[in-house]
């Protein structure tokens, strides 16, 4: 009898392991789906931006971060519950913080920063100068410009020229350009950035010009830029050029069309002659079209002020970013 005893003792032991092994996975299933540390967390959301075709459907506009990003691209650095109320060219992207609009020239005649880091754009300038008396010229420009690290950025150009509708289409000017931010957007009032330029001009006197580059936000839809400038001759006359640029402009619809005017102020004296100087004053309205993201057109047909000036001073700009 004892031994049977200690028999059903063992079977029973055993049917009981199996028991609590059978039910061990479906208790553990249990807790997973019904976990308290989860169940009350909002699900996770990817962040979204307004897209600049207007079209007014969300628009995730990066999807590998390993990928270049062109400027539109950017995402937004601080996503805000208020974000649709602000424009999506005012949006701070980049290395640098600063807002969209900078990435693409807003003005013909005034720099504004710098160009985020990595972009590449080229541009083709139509440049139409009249004189008082004399023929007109028109010259057309072909520039790259590369965004690189640490607030740089590199621009090279070729210039051709051509006078009156009979003259010889001549290579005028060769130019490289670098230009440095001195702090990233919004550190230091009007963001002031560094530019400096050398010209080699076919026939003439080699140039060197400087410039200390302003730029800002007034108010939402509000952005101005204003540029110091010198340049100088190393050789020949001795020309020096001092100037000053300004243009301001709204942005009537978001990303695709701005309205503005510009302004041009020089003196220019001969080392003959320093002090002596002619006087020259330009002002005329402005515009921006964006018919895409990346294509961009600049229009500022400047009118001469005083006997100094020109009659007309016209630019059409026509930018492409890869």
């Amino acid at each position: 009898m004892p031994n049977s005893r200690s028999s059903n003792v063992r079977i029973h032991s055993r049917a009981a392991a199996v028991a609590l092994l059978a039910a061990l996975p479906s208790s553990l299933a249990r807790a997973q789906q019904v976990n308290p540390a989860t169940a009350q967390q909002p699900p996770q959301q990817t962040p979204q931006t307004t897209s600049p075709t207007g079209t007014g459907q969300d628009w995730t506009p990066w999807q590998d971060d390993t990928e270049h990003l062109s400027s539109w691209e950017l995402p937004p650095i601080v996503v805000s519950a208020d974000a649709g109320d602000r424009l999506f060219e005012e949006d701070r992207v980049g290395s640098y913080g600063q807002p969209r609009w900078t990435a693409k020239r807003l003005f013909p005649t005034t720099r504004v920063y710098v160009v985020p880091e990595g972009k590449v754009e080229v541009e083709h300038w139509t440049r139409v100068k009249t004189p008082r008396d004399g023929k007109t010229t028109v010259e057309n420009q072909y520039e790259i410009e590369f965004g690189l690290p640490n607030r740089f950025q590199l621009d090279l150009y070729f210039v051709t020229e051509k006078t009156g509708s009979e003259g010889d289409l001549d290579v005028a000017e060769q130019k490289f350009e670098l230009r440095y931010a001195l702090a990233d957007w919004g550190v230091i009032p009007w963001n002031p950035t560094l530019y400096a330029e050398w010209v080699e001009v076919n026939g003439g006197a080699d140039k060197i010009e400087a410039k200390l580059l302003f730029g800002d936000e007034l108010a939402p839809t509000w952005h101005w830029g204003a540029n110091l400038v010198y340049e100088h001759e190393v050789s020949g006359a001795l020309e020096s050029e001092y100037e000053l640029t300004f243009g301001i402009s709204h942005t009537l619809i978001d990303s695709k069309f701005a309205l503005g005017a510009e302004m041009k102020a020089a003196l220019v004296d001969v080392h003959g002659d320093r002090g002596d100087f002619e006087e020259s004053l330009e002002v005329g309205p402005s515009l921006r079209y964006q018919p895409t993201p990346n294509l961009h057109i600049d229009f500022a047909p400047l009118v001469g002020i005083g006997h100094d000036s020109r009659e007309s001073d016209i630019y059409l700009v026509v930018g492409y970013e890869f």
